[in-house]
């Protein structure tokens, strides 16, 4: 969905403070994300061209 290396996601997501999408850690090993919450992180995120 988002179209970016999956250690991207990984960097996004250990850096201080988190700048990724909100995630669930199912075990230390098993990170998931919630379609929805991906939506609301991009949107979020989203410039106009008239505010840049």
């Amino acid at each position: 969905m988002l179209r970016v290396d999956p250690s991207s996601i990984r960097r996004w997501r250990t850096a201080r403070p988190v700048q990724g999408p909100p995630f669930i850690q199912l075990s230390e090993r098993v990170i998931m994300y919630s379609i929805e919450d991906v939506r609301e992180w991009l949107v979020s995120r989203r410039t106009t061209p008239e505010a840049a």
